[in-house]
């Protein structure tokens, strides 16, 4: 129906709903929590399907419990025959009584029915109750998890430089740390114990079973009002007199009133003293000093108003306030005799005036930003709130209605609001010209503008204190605002706490749920100007008549502070000597409930003389005169604003019975209105409204005693008349206001519903009132909906109405002189026929209970009589009641005439659906529109009736008559063809829902189908409506007795006998069985399928399967298949699942799921996984989904064709051939877990037959999803936060069933008891789901049969454990799966270690990890499965062993940066230790061999510890492991692990290009071996091939026949000695060099591959190969320029300190841009850390380093910048910027400096030295920094640098002004550089020093006419340049360009003449003998001078 928090808390306040009390309503009886999901998109047209026929369900039962079968007698146990029972709910009630009107007087009919609708309990139809079992968390133990392990902190080593050198090959023999020091970890327990594999399953399945959670889904996580307390403290700054407060909250915005007044004071018990002649006692109520006020729609500028009153004195305010601005209580000595009087004068006052009071002060305080200020948690004065800001940002619940409010965009966050207390020190003076409400709101606006009013207004000294608190719970001793405490109660006298009543700001809509009845009365302006009298200082007295003797004043009036608690007369306060008076009075009344027309306000006005005249007597009153309203006028109580005149002399007689106008009596001023009040009602009794009230009185005329003509306010209505106006009343009920309509709206409906089903007897005739009142009825239903007031849940259903369901709505009432009939019917004892499933059962349990011997009763002649009256079809309800009364008059006759009646009686659901069923029009549109709401009350009205019949002796059939089975089939069917849509689908899904526990349930079924088959027709024109196909059957399945109504029962819960005694013994099963095998095959597969029959017997089951194959096969993006999740969760949770062979037959109910699960396995997603923090076993984040080969992952997958780490995580994407998953993450998630569900409880036998009857193709795909769990059900550290499955209530739908609401605040920061929490669950979650992985394997391993092709078989399940293995695993689920490993070793060994070659090589990696873990447990189960793989392979292919072993440790080694060495140590030690004690293996060379290995290991190990070292110095860390594999040249597989271990470095610090290196060094590696192995001409020729990539290349062909032979056991035998690996390695190195944006080396990589995919005819190879061509020869064309390529830096070592370093000059090559800074700054960090800040300095130029000068206890880097150099020659081929980049093995870098010793001087003293450095290997290489192992120098002359100079300078202006896409900017910057006039050394200065004189050394001619040629090319460049800048400038630059003109002309002038000037020497004829004269030329020495 709706949402829980629109319940009504009863007794709580009138327009009140306490969200604290609506959790307390709710039943506790729920045992089923339901989800809703939103409608999916579908892209494909699903299949339309005609729904199977259901079975006569009822028929079915009847003729299984026929056969006596007792076992399903047990289980059919919690069947019942009704879970539905009607019940009554008391009210929870606030206060200790119910609010009722006062005894003894006879109410009204309309006061009646509201007080009886407010007092009498709830009704409520509910469940019976089957809670899930709760506290499963309990037991739960904490799973220790690797990843939650924090490792022993072993301080870092720090580096030393020592055993660096190249030279130092490490032998695998060496060892540097003796194993048999250590003590071995603890052995595993009977390792080798055991006499069969059969006694080794058995132990290992025990192991498995014990300790484990039966609950999976236990595990598996899913899917207020403002109200203020105040107390008050009031100080001035002298105390003389009695003081009263009184305070309300106004809204200033809304310019209005929210509060009633709450009164207190604060005297002191003297000047209560003063006050005693006129109290006569105090009331504890009156005693209050906190009030609770609320506020509902909280705003910003909501101002608590405290005013301050004091007895009446003589004088103005002005001058009554005098003293307290003059005096002060300190200056206590010179003001005590003042002060004394000032005391004397205010006692004397009180004594003879105490009674009245005058207006004295008033302070203000904007509550809401007290409210915001206090979330500071400290005091606030007023000042701080003035200047604080509002939080407008967070949104606060309504309280008093069930709707969040919006108010505007101002918004006032209270959540952070904490107790304060506020000090208002700014308190105003009253102004008794201005007392009004408006007045007051005008002082509040110039406050809220400017802080003070604008007016200034005097204030008065003093403060006010006032605590602030958020009420969360009702505090004791508190009253409710009609004075009745509430609960709790004090247990001591205390102080109350009154809650004060709220007048919110806008209209709250609830219905009124308490009687309340007041009236407050407002005085506001008395008018008494033109009087001529001394009238000045008035008061007026207010009495409430019941008459007008002065005796007839009631006693109703609330009292104030500190008196009594009800008076019969109060007094407005005096404005001194004024005669128009404004009043802020506010006088509460507590209505009688009877009023008549004699009850009347009596105002009378008094002139009070304030100061005693001698001749006056003692009475200080004086009477002006006299003014009443009569409250109850046409029987409407009288509201509203009114202005009365004043009567001067006695009042007349009957007054009361008139308005006051119209008496003839004396009237002040000619009956002019002189006096202004206004009166309101806060009533839930006067409707205030006019059709509600006609409508009201209508109806209880009908109810009778009403007299005719009736009297409806001014009209009288004939009986013959009462009809048409009680039609015409129904008609405009829908026409009243929203909010008096809301108000009495349970009122109303329950007179309609009345109408609807009682025929009415008018004027003697019988008039149907049905129609028109079901019509009114859906008005009201239309407008409630509507409305945009009013709340819907996220259903569409309007909030009041469904509360009025769940809660309010019963039966009507029938007729007074029809009550009670059918109830006294009765069965005579011996009629004792079952004729229910109910009776059926009853009989077995008196049977089985006592003797199951005994037969059951025999069948007399009066029990088939009855059997055939009770059998045959009734036709109508009349019908059965007959045949109810012929039954009862066999028994009972003195019943026959009450059974008459209760024939008569129609029935409520009858009339309803019929009504539905004939609608038309408007009416038929919402009545459909809105079917929830009918739908809900047919199912309430249903269930009354059925708790009113003899379930035992009516069958179910026969509850309902056939014309109301033929209505119900009518409404669903219009439902489902014409007005469904998503809202009302599941409103018919619930509704149906419900019928299921009280029709026959085969009725509902066919309901069911006929839905089904209507939806299927619809689907061809919407096929998004499978969807809300789907979220039908959702609802229909999560029924309590859904598994009964499945019958469950009867599914076969085991296998069929199988026909071979055992699985695993038999040789060849096949051949023996032949024909029968199939058929039981046949059989055996058929439960995993969806059958035509298992969806006839398991109806609502086979429904749900169906639809969602369908669901699946259409690949649905966004399906979400929570509806089957929480399906089985409720089983899981369902304590009547609690035995394994219940849960076995359940799950046989889902086995057809497994089928479909494992044909969608292609649309799982399984990597959409949350935070991952564990890490994984390989040491980086991107292998946990790996196969995880032995060496490499990436590797591994590049075989498959897949880059290099570009393949994220998914090993598993490979399986599926389509990457692409189209189920999203959760929803796979919930698919899975439901499998495993299954898998987990179904029976072992059952599954174990189905496994070898699958065929293999099934196995490999049950194979592949059971991998998918393994990673989809990973542990993480920090995994999302889920509610838990018991309060998923996502949409939930508000049902009489649901008890435990739970609003999802999804609280971020959680403490660490939750998350610890969290973390137990979901590692409990992680263990179990692969614990049942793991039973699964065990189950298919001992399944294959000896003689069947097992290989396969074991290699799939071997694939699945070791990927498991791969996760973060918890150490219970390790220890398990190490036993099901080593018993594979045991049983499948020889196969393992011949064919399974790859996985036996995986199987080592893993164990081996493994055995380094911190974890001692999983280190010891490591330990025992290693050995035990070395022992079962020693007489099989131990070398291979040995060698994967070595190869896994060299790969760990080398990608761990975390590893820990010390526990693989230990573990080493273990295996020795096992070794040494195998008493069997003693005789063999096992001990040895083994012992050899741990050594070799132990060896590979101590690298370790020096890598550990150099973490932070790259370059170090790849030296090592450079110099590690060079140890392994003789040992290709070791040297390839060590090379692939250095591209992952690499590659992880994005070295792409080095990465690549290390790559096809390790493909010339296997082109070695291959080449020695096999002669194929499309193979590369070993290493020679790759030279074209590098020549450092070759030095992988060390490698030769006489070292290695490839066909020693256990060398070369990994997956990369292969083609296929070759092949990998290489794609993988194009893919990194393609990264590295050397796109040309991508084109050498597969020039070696091309041939070979060529050889092999692998045509989508080469089609992918030249794409990949294609996008690099694209990218070198787009990139061509824009590359950017490595930067080189000379690194020199200087000092002791660095060891083997010292002296040694590097060249380093870091990424495309980085500066000298960013270098140094690294390698200076790193080895300061290694040697100390003050030990290690830095060399900041490049001149030559002298030892001599250096301090040795130092350490020196010098470092400088170095350009790749080239010989002319080689600039010849190099002509492409990536041929300038690549084998690079030479680098030069120039000093400057003079003869002097200073490095920089003039032009003609500036020499230059260049060094050429030689590098041992050619950049780029497999590290990135190498030895230089050959220095240059030469220097450069003046006359040369000045050539170098200026060749450069003309390169650059040549190579600018040629462009294809000129750049003007760096034209420009040039040109001005080289032409402009102010630049320093400029090539002007350079000619005039060496070109202005011709040198007078003859050996610089040569020079100097180079020198001259190369400015007449510079000055030509220039001119170009000049040129070329002309055509791109803008037209803003035309100066720029003159200016730069002239500079070149001036220039070139400049330089002519030294340009013009030759060397004539250079010039000579050149003679040589021999020579003819013609071949002289000057043109050739010109050329060679050039």
């Amino acid at each position: 129906a709706g949402s829980p928090f629109t319940t009504i808390a009863s007794c709580a306040p009138q327009k009140r709903c306490v969200l604290s009390h609506q959790l307390c309503v709710c039943c506790p009886n729920t045992s089923l929590v339901l989800l809703f999901f939103s409608a999916y998109p579908f892209i494909l047209q699903p299949q339309s399907y005609d729904a199977v026929e259901p079975l006569d369900l009822e028929e079915f039962l009847m003729s299984q419990l026929r056969s006596g079968d007792t076992d399903l007698m047990q289980e059919l146990g919690d069947f019942p025959e009704d879970d539905l029972k009607v019940e009554q709910v008391e009210k929870e009630c606030r206060t200790v009584r119910h609010s009722v009107p006062e005894d003894g007087v006879e109410l009204e009919p309309h006061v009646r029915d509201c007080v009886k609708s407010y007092t009498q309990p709830w009704l409520v139809v509910s469940r019976s109750a089957y809670s899930e079992r709760a506290g499963l968390h309990k037991l739960l133990r904490k799973q220790t998890f690797e990843s939650d392990v924090q490792p022993e902190n072993h301080e870092k080593p720090s580096p030393t430089m020592d055993g660096l050198n190249d030279d130092s090959g490490r032998t695998l023999t060496s060892s540097d740390f003796n194993l048999r020091c250590l003590t071995p970890d603890q052995r595993v327990e009977g390792l080798l114990a055991f006499s069969s594999h059969e006694e080794l399953d058995r132990f290992n399945q025990e192991a498995r079973q014990g300790n484990r959670h039966p609950e999976l889904f236990a595990l598996y996580p899913p899917a207020d009002e403002v109200r203020y307390r105040g107390g008050s403290h009031m100080l001035f700054e002298i105390d003389i007199e009695p003081i009263f407060a009184s305070m309300a909250l106004y809204d200033l915005k809304e310019k209005k009133k929210i509060s009633e007044n709450f009164y207190c004071d604060l005297n002191s018990e003297q000047f209560k003293n003063f006050l005693k002649p006129h109290v006569p006692h105090v009331d504890q109520s009156t005693l209050a000093r906190s009030a609770i006020f609320s506020i509902t729609y909280p705003a910003p500028d909501i101002y608590l108003v405290i005013k301050i009153e004091k007895v009446l004195q003589q004088g103005e305010i002005s001058d009554c306030a005098d003293p307290y601005m003059t005096l002060r209580e300190s200056d206590s000595a010179k003001n005590k005799d003042k002060l004394e009087k000032l005391r004397g004068q205010a006692e004397a006052f009180c004594q003879r005036l105490g009674r009245y009071r005058m207006p004295f002060a008033w302070a203000t305080v904007n509550i809401m930003e007290v409210i915001s200020t206090a979330a500071l948690d400290r005091d606030v004065t007023d000042s701080e709130i003035k200047s604080s800001s509002i939080d407008r940002k967070g949104q606060l619940p309504r309280r008093n209605s069930e709707r969040y409010s919006t108010i505007d965009d101002q918004f006032c966050s209270v959540a952070a609001f904490k107790p304060a207390t506020i000090t208002i020190s700014t308190i105003f003076k009253q102004e008794g010209d201005r007392l009004s409400d408006e007045d007051l709101l005008k002082f509040l606006a110039d406050i809220k503008k400017t802080s003070a009013p604008q007016r200034r207004i005097k204030t008065i000294p003093g403060s006010i204190k006032l605590d602030m608190s958020p009420v969360h719970d009702t505090p004791p001793a508190c009253l409710s605002t009609e004075l009745i405490p509430l609960i709790p109660v004090a247990e001591k006298n205390i102080r109350p706490v009154k809650e004060v009543l709220e007048f919110p700001s806008n209209e709250v809509y609830v219905p009124h749920n308490i009687y309340r009845n007041l009236l407050y009365v407002y005085p506001q302006r008395l008018n008494f100007v033109n009087r001529l009298t001394s009238a000045r200082n008035i008061t007026i007295k207010m009495q409430f008549m019941s008459g007008e003797d002065p005796s007839c004043s009631l006693p109703v009036i609330f009292g104030k502070s500190n008196g009594s608690e009800f008076l019969q007369e109060v007094y407005t306060p005096v404005t001194y000597h004024n005669k128009s008076p404004d009043f802020y009075e506010e006088v509460k009344l507590a209505l009688p409930a009877r009023l008549t027309e004699r009850h009347h306000l009596l105002f009378t006005f008094y002139h009070i003389s304030c100061q005693q005249k001698q001749n006056q007597s003692g009475n200080c009153e004086t009477l002006i005169g006299y003014s009443w309203l009569p409250v109850w006028n046409n029987d409407r109580l009288q509201t509203g604003q009114f202005c009365l005149p004043i009567v001067l002399e006695r009042l007349p007689v009957n007054y009361s019975l008139h308005s006051p106008e119209v008496p003839p009596v004396k009237w002040m001023e000619s009956h002019k209105g002189l006096f202004n009040l206004e009166i309101q009602a806060v009533s839930s009794v006067h409707t205030q409204d006019n059709h509600l009230e006609r409508f009201f009185t209508l109806c209880h005329a009908l109810e009778g005693g009403a007299t005719f003509p009736l009297r409806v306010r001014e009209e009288k209505i004939p009986e013959n008349k009462l009809e048409h106006e009680l039609k015409l009343s129904i008609i405009s009920l829908s026409s009243s206001s929203l909010e008096p309509l809301v108000l009495f709206l349970h009122l109303v409906l329950d007179k309609l519903f009345t109408l609807i089903m009682q025929p009415m007897v008018i004027a003697g005739q019988t008039a149907n009132l049905a129609q028109i009142a079901f019509e009114s009825v859906v008005s009201i239903v239309n407008s409630l909906h509507n409305s945009q007031e009013l709340t819907r849940d996220q259903q569409g259903r309007n909030s009041l109405l469904a509360t009025y369901l769940y809660w309010v709505f019963r039966l009507p009432d029938p007729p007074r002189d029809m009550q009670n009939p059918g109830r006294n019917i009765m069965i005579s004892k011996y009629d004792f026929f079952f004729s229910t499933v109910g009776s059926m059962l009853l009989q077995s349990r008196v049977r089985s209970s006592s003797n199951p011997d005994i037969p059951g009763p025999h069948t007399s002649a009066e029990d088939a009589e009855v059997k055939s009256i009770l059998s045959a079809k009734v036709q109508s309800s009349n019908r059965l009641n007959l045949e109810l009364l012929q039954r009862n008059s066999l028994m009972a006759r003195p019943c026959l005439t009450i059974v008459c009646v209760f024939s008569l009686l129609q029935q409520f659901h009858e009339e309803l659906a019929l009504q539905m069923v004939v609608s038309t029009g408007v009416c038929r549109e919402n009545a459909y529109k809105y079917a929830w709401f009918f739908f809900e009350l047919l199912v309430k009205s249903m269930a009354q009736h059925v708790s009113q019949l003899d379930k035992q002796s009516v069958p179910r059939r026969n509850r309902f008559s056939d014309r109301f089975k033929d209505d119900i089939t009518t409404i669903v069917s219009v439902v489902t063809y014409q007005k469904l849509t998503e809202k009302v689908n599941i409103s018919l899904a619930f509704f149906l829902y419900d019928l299921l526990s009280l029709m026959d349930r085969g009725f509902v079924f066919q309901l069911v189908k006929n839905y089904c088959n209507q939806m299927s027709a619809k689907c061809v024109s919407l096929p998004t409506l499978i969807s809300m196909r789907l979220e039908f059957l959702r609802i229909l399945c999560s029924h309590e007795h859904y598994l009964n109504l499945s019958l469950f029962f009867s599914s076969p819960a085991s296998a069929p006998a199988s026909p071979c005694p055992s699985i695993s013994s038999q040789v060849c099963p096949t051949c023996q069985l032949g024909f029968a095998l199939t058929a039981v095959q046949q059989r055996i597969l058929g439960l995993f399928e969806l059958s035509q029959e298992f969806k006839q017997q398991h109806y609502l089951a086979g429904l749900l399967l169906t639809e969602l194959s369908a669901a699946l096969d259409m690949e649905s993006e966004g399906l979400h298949l929570k509806c089957l999740f929480v399906l089985l969760c409720s089983h899981d949770l369902d304590h009547r699942c609690i035995k394994p062979e219940v849960r076995a037959k359940v799950a046989a109910l889902y086995l057809p799921l497994v089928g479909i699960i494992i044909d969608s396995t292609n649309y799982l997603d399984f990597t959409g996984k949350h935070t991952l923090t564990g890490k994984n076993k390989s040491g980086g984040p991107e292998d946990d989904l790996e196969n995880v080969p032995p060496i490499n992952q990436s590797v591994a997958m590049a075989i498959a064709g897949n880059p290099f780490n570009t393949l994220g995580r998914n090993v598993l994407v490979s399986m599926h051939g389509k990457s692409i998953a189209t189920l999203a993450a959760d929803t796979s998630r919930h698919l899975l877990v439901c499998f495993l569900w299954v898998m987990k409880n179904a029976d072992r036998s059952l599954i174990q037959r189905w496994t070898i009857d699958m065929p293999p193709s099934q196995l490999n795909k049950l194979l592949e999803l059971l991998t998918i769990c393994v990673s989809c059900f990973e542990y993480r550290v920090s995994l999302l936060i889920y509610q838990l499955v018991f309060y998923c209530q996502e949409n939930l739908r508000w049902r009489k069933d649901l008890t435990q609401w739970r609003q999802t605040n999804d609280k971020q920061d959680k403490t660490k008891a939750e998350l610890d929490q969290e973390a137990l669950i979901s590692g409990n979650l992680a263990t179990e789901t692969n614990l049942i992985v793991l039973d699964l394997l065990e189950t298919i391993i001992q399944a294959v049969p000896l003689a069947e092709c097992k290989d396969s078989v074991i290699g799939g399940v071997l694939k699945v454990l070791l990927h498991s293995l791969t996760c973060n695993q918890s150490t219970t689920f390790l220890s398990h799966t190490f036993s099901t490993l080593r018993a594979v070793v045991v049983k499948f060994g020889d196969l393992l270690f011949e064919e399974e070659a790859e996985q036996c090589a995986d199987l080592c990696q893993k164990v081996l990890q493994y055995c380094s873990s911190p974890v001692d447990e999983n280190r010891s189960q490591a330990c025992a499965t290693l050995y035990l793989i070395m022992r079962y392979s020693y007489s099989n292919n131990f070398s291979r062993v040995k060698m994967q072993v070595t190869m896994s440790l060299a790969s760990l080694v080398g990608k761990s940066s975390d590893f820990q060495e010390e526990y693989l140590r230990r573990s080493l030690r273990t295996i020795l230790a096992y070794a040494e004690e195998d008493t069997e293996m003693q005789n063999t060379q096992l001990p040895s061999q083994v012992d050899e290995l741990l050594r070799n290991l132990n060896s590979i190990l101590s690298d370790t510890v020096k890598m550990r070292e150099f973490q932070e110095d790259p370059e170090m860390l790849m030296d090592l492991m450079y110099r590690i594999a060079k140890g392994y040249q003789t040992s290709p597989d070791l040297r390839l692990t060590w090379l692939q271990n250095m591209a992952e470095k690499h590659n992880n610090r994005k070295c792409y290009t080095e990465a690549a290196m290390c790559l096809v060094h390790a493909a010339a590696l296997v082109a070695e071996y291959l080449s020695m192995l096999e002669d194929h001409k499309y193979l590369p020729v070993g290493s020679v091939t790759f030279q074209n990539i590098s020549p450092n290349v070759l030095e992988e062909s060390a490698v030769s026949d006489d070292i290695l032979s490839p066909d020693e056991d256990g060398v070369c035998s990994g997956r990369y000695f292969t083609e296929n690996g070759l092949v990998g390695l290489l794609e993988q190195a194009a893919e990194l060099f393609s990264n590295g944006c050397l796109y040309e080396a991508v084109n050498e990589v597969y020039k070696i591959i091309i041939p070979i995919s060529e050889a092999h005819r692998d045509f989508r190879k080469l089609v992918s190969t030249h794409d990949k061509l294609h996008r690099a020869f694209d990218n070198i064309i787009q990139k061509g320029h824009k590359r950017m390529f490595g930067t080189y830096f000379r690194v020199g070592f200087y000092g002791a300190k660095f060891g083997d370093l010292d002296e040694r000059e590097f060249i380093y090559k870091e990424p495309g841009i980085t500066h000298l800074p960013e270098i140094s700054h690294r390698l200076e960090n790193f080895y300061s850390q290694c040697f100390g800040d003050d030990t290690l300095i830095m060399i900041k130029d490049s001149t030559p380093v002298d030892r001599k000068q250096l301090n040795h206890s130092k350490a020196y880097i010098q470092i400088t910048y170095v350009e790749p150099y080239f010989d002319d020659y080689e600039m010849k081929d190099r002509l492409t910027n990536f041929e300038k980049n690549f084998n690079l093995r030479r680098f030069m870098y120039t000093t400057p400096f003079t003869k002097s010793g200073r490095p920089r001087g003039e032009l003609h003293e500036q020499y230059k030295r260049k060094t050429i450095l030689t590098t041992m290997h050619a950049f780029p290489y497999v590290k990135t920094r190498i030895n230089v192992i050959q220095k240059e120098e030469f220097d450069l002359t003046p006359i040369e640098v000045a050539i170098e100079d200026m060749q450069k300078k003309t390169r650059e202006l040549a190579v600018a002004t040629h462009r294809e896409q000129p750049d003007a900017k760096m034209l420009q910057m040039l040109l001005q550089g080289s032409v402009g006039a102010t630049v320093n050394q400029g090539p002007l200065e350079v000619a005039q020093v060496f070109l202005n004189e011709i040198p007078a050394d003859p050996k610089l001619f040569r020079h100097h006419n180079k020198l001259r040629l190369c400015f007449k090319e510079f000055i030509m460049r220039c001119g170009e340049a000049v040129e070329k800048n002309k055509h791109l400038i803008t037209s803003d630059q035309k100066e720029y360009q003159q200016e730069l003109k002239k500079n070149y002309n001036r220039l070139r002038e400049s330089l002519r003449p030294m340009l013009e000037r030759k060397i004539p020497e250079l010039y000579k004829p050149i003679i040589r003998p021999r020579e003819s004269f013609k071949r002289l030329s000057f043109r050739r020495t010109q050329e060679e001078n050039s």
